[in-house]
Parts: C-alpha cells; sequence; structure tokens
C-alpha cells in the first residue's frame, strides 16, 4: 500500500523499490509503463516521482527503450511551455 492509501501490486510495489535493480522483463515492463505516460505528456520528473525513482533513472529507462524525449520547457505544440520573453 501507497502513502496515499491506493493499493498497488506486490510485483509493482517490489519493482518500484528505490535502490532495487530492475533487469530483465521487469526493466521492460517499467520502460513500457514510463514510454506510456511520457507519450500521454507527464514530465520526467513527475513519472519519477510517482514510481519512487530518480530523475535520471526514468531518463535512462526512456532513452534505453528508444523513447524520443521533448525538448526542455514541455512540449511547445502543445501550449504547455512558457514563453520566457
Amino acid at each position: 500500500m501507497r502513502a496515499d492509501g491506493d493499493h498497488i501490486s506486490a510485483s509493482r510495489e517490489e519493482s518500484t523499490v528505490k535502490g532495487k535493480w530492475i533487469t530483465g522483463s521487469a526493466r521492460r515492463e517499467l520502460a513500457e509503463t514510463f514510454s506510456k505516460q511520457y507519450s500521454e505528456g507527464r514530465s520526467i520528473r513527475a513519472i519519477a516521482e510517482e514510481h519512487g525513482r530518480s530523475y535520471g533513472f526514468v531518463h535512462r529507462v526512456l532513452t534505453e527503450a528508444h523513447v524520443p524525449l521533448r525538448a526542455r520547457g514541455g512540449d511547445v505544440r502543445a501550449g504547455t511551455a512558457q514563453a520566457t520573453r
């Protein structure tokens, strides 16, 4: 059970424990989850926070899965980025 009271499966809970090595099929499943969330517009930082992992870990898993990463500042085409000037 997560701190917010939601239940998650034992395998997912075990695979997202910070510091635990994730390899093989568990890593592929996590890459699919991260990829889906990222393609839906979630930030790497938001994905990392939800899964209890570091920004660097999520970034590495996404790049290993050949997911094209957005430029910094959000998806400009969707109007989510703020103009700086």
